[in-house]
């Protein structure tokens, strides 16, 4: 699913920030103002860590441009600061103070202040200082915002009162999240998005006095107090100060609970009033607390709210008035003893309609205008989308921040705890310092059903260790076409293939009956994408750029079936939890539809998928889908809840979608029983996941995540997953070899975990811990030298290691045609020829797809598929030096060429580089025979079969295709793949005499004359 990181979205951001746009005078008796800048030519345009005001921006096109212009208007001098904008993604500029002197201490001021040539078209610009840490590119973000409303020079005063810590991006981890103003860095300007622009700005200043009442603070230690009934709930308030200077004056907190909340004083709760106060030099960070009694009457109740109003005097108070929660009770649905089908009619029997709708509404954990709205509107789910993470981006944090989350929902009328959701698509992948699996077409090639299993459980183990219990996880599109964006996000192009992979939700979610749901290593899987994903054709997208993702699908209903339901139907028989429909569209044939949006196909959500396979547990939408289906918005909202989904994926929408929502009930559009059976589907997951007896994070497991164990698994998994194209002798490596290593991916780790990693695009460099490729070489005992563009002297080596590649993409971005190709790139293709030449090689390429090498196939001696192995390069190194033996088989069809796509097994003219199945190995002991073993084989092949035998049967064509591979060499005809690549096939659906029969065939053409062959 679409995942951008908030950073990209300057127009969400500055949506999120207060605004203040003053002028007003300074006190008579203010200090003189302190110039920042005056754009004279004192600053220069230079980049850190020199000091300088430079630009930046998403992509090559978003920095602004800046100049220095003498203007006779100036406010203040003879030259302001001029530029043009015109930003897609998001852009602006900083002024940054030199790197190697101490910062600047604008503690003693009330604000910053500057002129600003309005140009009146309504948008807001963010406003950002750095604060505090190592320099102005390692230091905390603060940020506001004004908005150019007017027109002509004006001045913009903002107090640093106005300044909040940003949360949706910080550079580093959190250093003290207090804004200090002792050691600041810097300022920077966001411009607006979606608009051609110039701008003027002169005389950046710092203005006023800070008085106590804009430098000290009070606060609470949260905004809701959940409380037993007839239990006290203890509010604690806290002094802080900017600078964390002790208070010159003394800071007063009037406290009184306030009858405008849901409880009834006097019977609920016992009403409190009175004053704290904080003396003349208390320190920073002083406490006090406000106890609040509550009354136990034994009446089975609902939760109850109690305001506690608070007046503060001599210090900025706290955002929010602080709620004490009298904790729902003695209701049956909380009780955990009664069955989970009569908890669910209970507690929706007592619902309004505002809190069904509520539970199917989906919000982007970043999008929230308030974290308030959490209760206002009976928010069912929360989200992380691809690089929306907690600063510090650490277990504790992400811990910490859905438990404020939760505790949110707790000053609901039903508490009904949040379902918070993740794409861990490889591991938990947003988490810096998980453990990253290889990507599934990876896993795909290790053939190893028990192995996916445990890559699952790793992942739910480090998921739920923070406190999430969802994971929009797995994928199991059947990939078609390889140039697909989000090809490795498949298990392979066999629907059998995917089928065997599946069971990764059992190490998702444990058994098939969702009993283990509620342990603290499980989470709740999402099978993903419904239906069709991997089969849409080359140029049929309508999404921006795409060329294949979110296009159309058009199949029979035979192939519909048998190729991209299949791997549903499996899914629902191991007890899947939720089911994400497809973006894409479906066109199939004889329906008389035409092309039709996934997420509107009712006779697919609804009759196929609910109906038909019996699925009973909830249909999430991809994010933001309904925005693509025709219509208005409320038709969106209609057609899809209609058409069967339960929750929807409104990240910035939630509050528009809810609102919606009820129109749409209300006058009739969706029916009550539609919300009442989506609605009862949430829930029902949610009690089986325990929420409403642990809403919490439980981070007992916290301390396994990135752990030697769980790098295990992914080493095993890299290893296993590396395939083997081609060998003249060169691996397995030894140790006493000189080993020449280059290209782009060797040493590489964003390279090789790929998309879907920290953010969702993914990134090159040291985005996460881990081993590089080269790395693990080196822990291995090699003997090795590393150059990555092979410039270094090339003499006195034994063997040559060239690792190439693609660099990181995600969905439709990284679609063919869209900016992309199936090509090495000029430095890889280099690197590859420079060593080849000088030496044996053996090129590697790491890679979410099959690359195209057929034209340099000849002068590589051994050649590898090494998918994107995650975050163990120690997996593949122990292949390459033979710790483990080469047994990976290929997921997909390798092409000869770009115009042979798409092509799959079973496909009528099939004349590969290398067939599907396709995997050398250097076992020590490969098995040896002619055509007569094989039939010995094929017979005995039969017996496995008809006595379900399927571990004897798996192993017999395993030898099977080891003796024919052994003969085909590198002689792979159209003769040899077609049946090679049909037995994989057959494998997989546990035909065994069958699949020796198809290798059997093949072992026949290699043994052929070239002239016999016949020709495709």
């Amino acid at each position: 699913m679409r995942r951008t990181a908030l950073l990209a979205s300057a127009t969400l951001l500055t949506a999120l920030l207060p605004m203040t746009t003053a002028t007003g005078a300074s006190g008579a008796d203010d200090p003189a103002p302190a110039p920042v800048d005056r754009f004279e030519g004192e600053v220069p345009f230079a980049n850190p860590p020199a000091e300088g005001v430079f630009t930046w921006g998403s992509d090559g096109d978003d920095p602004p441009t800046l100049r220095l212009t003498a203007r006779a208007d100036a406010p203040e001098g003879e030259k302001v600061l001029t530029g043009s904008y015109d930003i897609s993604g998001y852009g602006g500029f900083t002024h940054d103070f030199a790197f190697a002197e101490p910062a600047h201490d604008w503690s003693a001021h009330q604000g910053i202040r500057f002129w600003w040539e309005g140009r009146d078209n309504g948008k807001k610009i963010a406003f950002e200082l750095k604060d505090g840490g190592a320099n102005g590119e390692a230091s905390e973000l603060w940020t506001t915002s004004f908005t150019d409303d007017w027109t002509g020079w004006k001045q913009v005063e903002i107090p640093f009162t106005d300044f909040t810590y940003r949360t949706d991006y910080q550079p580093v981890g959190g250093i003290d999240q207090v804004l200090g103003l002792t050691e600041t860095w810097g300022y920077a300007l966001t411009l607006p998005v979606g608009v051609q622009g110039d701008f003027a700005m002169d005389g950046v200043e710092l203005y006023g006095r800070a008085d106590q009442s804009l430098r000290a603070a009070v606060t609470t230690d949260a905004a809701v107090y959940p409380v037993e009934e007839g239990g006290t709930a203890a509010v604690r308030l806290t002094v802080a100060t900017t600078g964390a200077a002790p208070l010159d004056e003394p800071v007063t907190v009037a406290y009184e609970t306030a009858a405008t909340g849901t409880a009834e004083p006097g019977k609920d709760y016992t009403p409190v009033t009175g004053t704290v106060t904080f003396p003349a030099g208390t320190p920073s960070g002083a406490t006090r607390t406000v106890a609040v009694r509550t009354l136990a009457d034994k009446r089975a109740e609902s939760a109850e709210t109690v305001p506690l109003r608070l007046t503060v005097t001599g210090a900025k108070p706290p955002a929010e008035t602080p709620q004490v929660v009298v904790d729902a009770h003695g209701l049956p649905y909380l009780n955990a003893r009664l069955p989970v089908g009569k908890r669910v009619a209970d507690l929706l029997s007592r619902m309004s309609l505002a809190e069904k709708a509520g539970q199917m509404t989906q919000a982007e954990r970043g999008a929230l205008t308030s974290p308030g709205d959490i209760a206002a509107y009976d928010l069912g789910s929360l989200l992380s989308g691809g690089g929306s993470t907690p600063t510090p981006n650490t277990p504790a944090a992400w811990a910490k921040m859905i438990d404020a989350f939760q505790l949110r929902a707790q000053a609901t009328r039903y508490q009904i705890p949040l379902i918070y959701g993740v794409d861990a698509v490889h591991g938990h992948n947003n988490l810096a310092g998980a453990t990253v699996m290889p990507h599934n077409i990876g896993i795909g090639a290790t053939r190893d059903p028990a192995l996916a299993e445990r890559t699952g459980a790793v992942t739910a183990a480090e998921v739920r260790a923070t406190g999430i219990p969802w994971d929009f996880a797995p994928c199991l599109c059947v990939t078609r076409d390889e140039r697909w964006g989000r090809s490795y996000e498949a298990y392979g192009e066999d629907p059998a293939l995917v089928q065997a992979m599946e069971t990764v939700i059992q190490g998702l979610q444990g058994r098939a009956s969702g009993a283990d749901l509620k342990d603290d290593d499980k989470v709740l899987a999402t099978a993903k994408h419904f239906v069709g994903d991997g089969g849409t054709a080359y140029g049929s997208s309508t999404t921006g750029t795409y060329t294949v993702d979110q296009g159309v699908t058009k199949v029979t209903r035979q192939e519909l079936d048998a190729v991209h339901l299949a791997p549903f139907r499996t899914a629902v028989d191991r007890g899947v939890g939720t089911v994400m429909p497809s973006y894409s569209s479906l066109d199939i044939a004889g329906d008389g539809q035409g092309p039709v949006k996934m997420h509107a196909r009712a006779d697919l959500l609804s009759g196929v998928l609910k109906d038909r396979l019996g699925f009973d547990g909830f249909v999430i939408s991809d994010w933001a889908a309904i925005d693509q289906l025709p219509g208005d918005y409320a038709s969106d909202v209609r057609t899809s809840v209609n058409a069967g989904l339960d929750m929807i994926m409104v990240p910035y929408a939630y509050k528009d979608f809810h609102a919606t929502l009820l129109d749409e009930v209300e006058a009739g559009r969706i029916g009550e029983r539609r919300i009442d059976d989506a609605v009862s589907r949430i829930l029902t997951q949610k009690f089986k996941l325990g929420l409403f007896e642990k809403p919490y994070a439980d981070t007992g497991g916290a301390s396994a995540i990135g752990s030697a164990g769980h790098r295990a698994v992914a080493r095993e998994a890299a290893a296993e997953s590396q395939v083997l194209l081609k060998n003249s002798g060169v691996l397995p490596l030894r140790k006493s070899q000189k080993v020449y290593v280059a290209g782009s991916n060797a040493d590489d780790i964003g390279n090789q975990t790929g998309g879907w990693t920290i953010t969702w695009q993914g990134a090159s460099g040291e985005i996460t811990q881990g081993t590089t490729i080269l790395e693990g070489m080196k822990r291995a005992g090699g003997d090795v030298t590393y150059s990555k563009d092979a410039s270094a002297s090339t003499d006195g080596y034994d063997v040559g290691v060239v690792v190439v590649g693609e660099t990181p993409y995600a969905e439709g971005v990284g679609d063919v045609g869209n900016g992309n190709d199936l090509e090495l790139t000029a430095a890889d293709r280099a690197a590859v020829d420079t060593v080849c030449a000088a030496m044996r090689c053996a090129v590697l390429i790491v890679s979410g797809r099959p690359q195209l090498i057929g034209d340099r196939l000849g002068d590589i001696d051994a050649l590898v598929a090494s998918w994107l192995p995650g975050t163990e390069g120690d997996g593949v190194a122990d292949v390459l030096y033979g710790r483990r033996a080469f047994t990976g088989r290929l997921p997909v069809t390798w092409p000869k060429s770009q115009a042979q796509l798409p092509i799959n097994v079973g496909d009528a003219a099939y004349d590969p580089q290398f067939p599907y199945g396709w995997g050398l190995t250097t076992l020590s002991h490969v098995p040896e025979g002619g055509a007569a073993t094989l039939r010995g084989l094929r017979a005995a092949a039969a017996v496995a079969e008809r006595a379900g035998a399927d571990e004897a049967g798996r192993a017999l064509v395993g030898k099977a295709r080891l003796i024919v591979q052994q003969k085909v060499g590198q002689a792979v005809t159209a003769a040899v793949a077609k049946p090679f690549a049909e037995a994989d096939h057959l494998l997989l659906t546990g035909r065994y005499a069958k699949a020796v029969e198809q290798l059997t065939a093949a072992y026949r053409a290699a043994s052929a004359p070239p002239h016999s062959q016949p020709s495709e």
